[in-house]
């Protein structure tokens, strides 16, 4: 089993015809994704790589049946299409564009609490169920399936530490990369509660980085809620206060959201939280065999 993406995942790609858009949608296809259409308003008709472009999402939904959407559609323009996406029917948005303003998220995110639909990012790699499905810019051959669940605010430390589980011969049940902007349409709990109710997930390795104060949610979270056990890792020990590194929303302000602080919320609350990705690796392994 996996979380979100399986082998029932039918994918529209907004932006297909963009560069980017287009080489992603064809690797999606590649590695085995139901990618049954494309979106670039004005140009239905066309195809990219065998896949029919519609001019609409909705135009497309109805066509194809797609029940997934990845937005790969520049900034100005992205929020536009995460709500045309919603606004179809889709069961899941994956929004890859960086740069979004805050501002705008937090209405697409009012309007996704109304909706009962989930958005994956925005900026951020995507989400694999390995062997099943992916959807996103993930480097694929970095995961192997299997039955740990993986969610991260960082795609390169993600694809790090899915391939030091490798090297130790464990692999994935599904990887998510939730984004590293101040507002995200998923959060470390959605992921957590989803986790926890996949009885193909043995454990769960959590992701995190300064900034904010998810990962101290989460933490209370674990405490009151997961039998499934969790594997933490914080990065950004070394982040001066005020310097934003990396992740717009990977900023301390004052004494909040540090690593430090992070790592001895979850440690509290009985979560192993690991020094570097390979020594996240041996704890997942100390404890899954």
């Amino acid at each position: 089993m996996s979380i979100w993406v399986d082998e029932n995942t039918k994918l529209v790609v907004q932006g297909i015809t963009g560069r980017e858009g287009a080489f992603h949608a064809g690797r999606n296809k590649a590695y085995g994704t139901h990618v049954v259409a494309g979106v670039t308003p004005g140009k239905q008709g066309q195809d990219v790589d065998g896949i029919p472009v519609f001019n609409t999402v909705r135009d497309a939904v109805d066509e194809t049946g797609a029940n997934t959407a990845m937005v790969f559609v520049p900034p100005r323009f992205a929020t536009d299409a995460v709500y045309e996406a919603l606004d179809s029917g889709v069961d899941l948005v994956v929004c890859i564009t960086e740069g979004i303003p805050a501002h705008d998220m937090m209405r697409a995110y009012t309007h996704l609490k109304r909706s009962g639909q989930r958005l994956v990012g925005p900026n951020c790699p995507g989400i694999i169920s390995p062997g099943k499905a992916t959807v996103g810019i993930m480097p694929t051959q970095v995961f192997q399936p299997g039955r740990v669940g993986l969610v991260s605010r960082s795609g390169t430390l993600t694809y790090q530490i899915s391939k030091e589980l490798e090297l130790v011969g464990i692999g994935q049940s599904t990887v998510v990369g939730i984004g590293g902007d101040p507002v995200v349409g998923t959060s470390f709990i959605d992921c957590l509660e989803a986790f926890e109710a996949d009885p193909d997930t043995d454990l769960v390795v959590m992701v995190g980085e300064i900034g904010g104060n998810e990962e101290e949610k989460a933490a209370e979270y674990i405490a009151a809620n997961m039998k499934t056990p969790v594997v933490g890792y914080i990065a950004g020990f070394q982040a001066p206060p005020g310097k934003q590194m990396g992740h717009a929303g990977a900023i301390i302000t004052g004494s909040s959201g540090t690593a430090q602080a992070k790592k001895e919320a979850l440690e509290a609350k009985g979560v192993a939280v690991g020094t570097n990705p390979t020594e996240v690796a041996q704890l997942v392994k100390e404890r899954v065999g």
